[in-house]
């Protein structure tokens, strides 16, 4: 399957109130969410200038519709990049790990760097499959945004939205690019990358999350458990998503094969598109990202 020949990448310039962000328990008066949910966002500014960068480097490559979307593609993320990094200066750096993780995000994102182009697009690909997979939940389910401000949900359904309208343009980048490789080898390196990308997106937001909430006081052992409980168990962020993770090892696997192109149309009239002067300023953004 291909991404749908009438589907439409949309930059939308953007602006949201962050102040609600703040403090350590904006997730519904949550501490435990809300760790989970910084530590989230801590990692998308650095992770999404890496998704930028590896599809950036193969636009020369592309053409027609593929073009237009990987354009499209960098214009969002760079958007997403600013508004996550307004969220996270809310968080107080002299009480929590901030410059930490920060600095091991870019540290492992320096060694990828150091593996190739392709090795750059196999994890973007990856980890944009584990943010399509949120991206559902947080469109499905009003229940994670219970008691949060209405500029931070808004925030996060943005995200949501714009994932899920351009979670096949690194993978068709992918394909693109892959196209005179066998099959097989194709397949290895797509699963390949993402068995590696699991364990260590799976392990890093647990233990960025932990470390939010032992700086708030709570035991090591105690604050990893909440964690874990929460990814795996109740509400079960990671847990919930299992079906729709398993099915990228199936040969032949295609992002818009699972088409929720109905619910998207839906969250579209929540969010408009841009103005041409807006995504002008998108793009502008996305060169300065």
């Amino acid at each position: 399957m291909h991404s749908p020949a009438s589907h439409q990448v949309i930059p939308r310039n953007v602006h949201f109130d962050t102040t609600g962000g703040h403090g350590n328990a904006w997730m519904g008066g949550d501490p435990v969410a809300t760790a989970v949910f910084n530590a989230l966002s801590l990692t998308f500014p650095d992770g999404e200038r890496l998704f930028m960068d590896a599809v950036r480097h193969y636009r020369p490559r592309l053409t027609g519709q593929l073009a237009e979307e990987a354009r499209a593609f960098i214009a969002q993320e760079a958007i997403h990049t600013r508004e996550h990094v307004g969220l996270n200066a809310g968080l107080d750096r002299a009480r929590y790990p901030v410059e930490a993780i920060e600095q091991e995000l870019r540290g492992r994102i320096e060694f990828l760097e150091t593996r190739g182009p392709v090795a750059m697009l196999g994890v973007t690909i990856a980890l944009e499959h584990f943010t399509a997979m949120m991206a559902d939940l947080f469109l499905e389910d009003p229940g994670f945004w219970a008691g949060v401000p209405d500029d931070i949900v808004r925030l996060w359904q943005w995200h949501a939205m714009e994932e899920t309208e351009h979670k096949a343009v690194a993978f068709d980048v992918f394909r693109e690019i892959s196209k005179d490789w066998s099959p097989l080898q194709r397949y290895r390196i797509r699963a390949q990358v993402m068995i590696v990308s699991t364990v260590l997106f799976s392990t890093n937001i647990t233990r960025f999350a932990a470390q939010l909430l032992m700086a708030d006081g709570v035991p090591p052992i105690r604050a990893h458990l909440q964690v874990l409980n929460y990814l795996f168990g109740r509400p079960g962020l990671f847990r919930r998503s299992w079906r729709a993770y398993w099915d990228w090892y199936r040969p032949g696997f295609h992002p818009w094969d699972h088409d929720n192109s109905d619910k998207l149309d839906t969250w579209r009239t929540q969010f408009p598109a841009s103005t041409a002067s807006g995504i002008a300023a998108a793009e502008f953004a996305a060169t300065t990202a």
